[in-house]
């Protein structure tokens, strides 16, 4: 059809354009998914209390599993879609479409099915107390309850995005935070309902915004739309999506077991407040780290398209750029964490053991972030192109290899301070990793160059 919208600019539009045109969007998107985190942790603090913020926190490996399948089936899609629009596979890249959105309902009903059978064991299992443990339940049930619809919303707007409709994918987003911001007061607030309407409000703000998703895939004017045919299982094409979404699915499930063993340090060195602090700090690093992941979301579809249609010149002017504009942002939360830490931890709460608690283990979790910005692009890029065995190696060198040795190890040798210490050591290892293959990667680029 002449008015569905082909993105052929990704391979002869200038780079920084590009990166503009797709990562602003992405990044005011991604910013508010990262607000859209804090304000349930911000209205929690305030109006329920300090340890209702530890029982939030006690969620946050399960947020990570959730997050893990759906980047397994979205990421993997959206890359997919990225290579095949590139390679102008229309027809696959329809199929990709249609075979995400049962994906996502299969393995949310699943999940969903298997998290509320056994919640108890596995919530204590993350790092709950008596003390904390039926806010952690309380939140959980309804966000399970909600899981697909949040699966089929993030799936989809990972999808829209790389069919070239960033903005659209970034006022979605858009709208799910004002909602939330909205909601969360009258439920915690008016209606009492505690951190129950926290998730409420959540899981609404996510469900309008999938009513959206549908409406703008149902339209039959849009290359990539809902149609008969498309919903049938090609194996082929989820073997290739999976494989590729397999890094950052990993990356979250390691996640995941990482929070878990912290937080158990945390109640074992410190106790329980020490468990809400580590998830202060975990919402405010999270801003920067979405950020990023924003420039990557605008990289993605550029080296995608690009490297589908082997031109490798401009695979690396893009990762250059994003690079380039990703240390200075982890850089600027470096010198927020050290400089700013308390006014910044009190947003979320006024009890002053739980913010002298934040402001230590904030310092020492920024202290190498101006290395960190190159090493998340550097593993995003190897994922948008494809390339999942390197992708997965570097996701693993950080949340796996050195990371789980350190929180074995340094908390029983330097108690709390050993829990924080742990994530600069694992970022610097990262960095080091990153920095060789990618330039191994640079000189195959160079060599292939049209």
């Amino acid at each position: 059809m002449s008015n569905q919208f082909i993105p052929t600019e990704l391979g002869t539009e200038k780079i920084s354009k590009l990166l503009r045109q797709y990562a602003v969007p992405a990044i005011i998107a991604m910013t508010a998914a990262s607000l859209y985190n804090m304000v349930d942790s911000i209205f929690i603090g305030q109006g329920v209390g300090a340890l209702a913020i530890s029982g939030l926190a006690v969620t946050f490996p399960f947020m990570n599993i959730a997050a893990a399948f759906g980047t397994l089936v979205g990421i993997g899609a959206s890359t997919l879609i990225s290579v095949k629009l590139g390679q102008k596979d229309y027809g696959s890249a329809k199929k990709v479409l249609g075979n995400v959105f049962v994906l996502n309902i299969v393995i949310g009903v699943l999940f969903t099915a298997v998290s509320l059978v056994f919640l108890n064991s596995i919530l204590y299992f993350f790092g709950a107390s008596e003390y904390t443990v039926s806010y952690a339940r309380e939140y959980m049930e309804i966000i399970l309850y909600g899981n697909v619809i949040t699966h089929l919303y993030f799936g989809l707007n990972n999808v829209l995005r790389s069919s070239g409709h960033p903005r659209k994918a970034m006022m979605l987003t858009i709208t799910t935070v004002v909602l939330n911001t909205v909601l969360d007061p009258v439920f915690i607030f008016a209606f009492g309902w505690g951190i129950k309407g926290a998730a409420i409000a959540t899981v609404l703000s996510q469900m309008v915004a999938l009513a959206w998703q549908v409406r703008i895939f149902g339209n039959k004017n849009e290359l990539l739309h809902f149609h008969r045919g498309i919903f049938s299982p090609d194996f082929r094409l989820i073997r290739d999506m999976l494989a590729i979404g397999l890094s950052p699915f990993l990356m979250n499930v390691a996640s995941c077991f990482i929070v878990i063993l912290i937080n158990n340090a945390m109640k074992r060195h410190s106790g329980d407040l020490a468990i809400g602090a580590f998830g202060i700090v975990n919402r405010l690093v999270f801003i920067c780290v979405m950020i990023v992941m924003g420039l990557n979301q605008g990289m993605q579809p550029v080296a995608g398209y690009n490297y589908g249609a082997r031109k490798m010149s401009r695979v690396l002017e893009v990762l250059k750029l994003t690079v380039f504009h990703a240390s200075i942002v982890t850089t600027v939360a470096f010198l927020i964490g050290e400089l700013i830490p308390e006014p910044v931890t009190r947003i979320f709460t006024s009890d002053e053991e739980l913010v002298a608690l934040s402001v230590y283990g904030l310092r020492i979790t920024v202290m190498v972030f101006p290395l960190v910005g190159a090493q998340i692009v550097i593993a995003n890029l190897f994922q948008s192109i494809g390339m999942a065995g390197k992708a997965i190696f570097l996701s693993l060198i950080r949340q796996v290899l050195v990371l789980i040795p350190c929180l074995l190890v340094l908390p029983e040798i330097f108690g709390l301070t050993g829990v924080w210490v742990s994530l600069p050591v694992s970022d610097i290892a990262a960095c080091i990793v990153s920095t060789v293959m990618i330039i191994h990667q640079i000189k195959k680029f160079k060599t292939e160059q049209i």
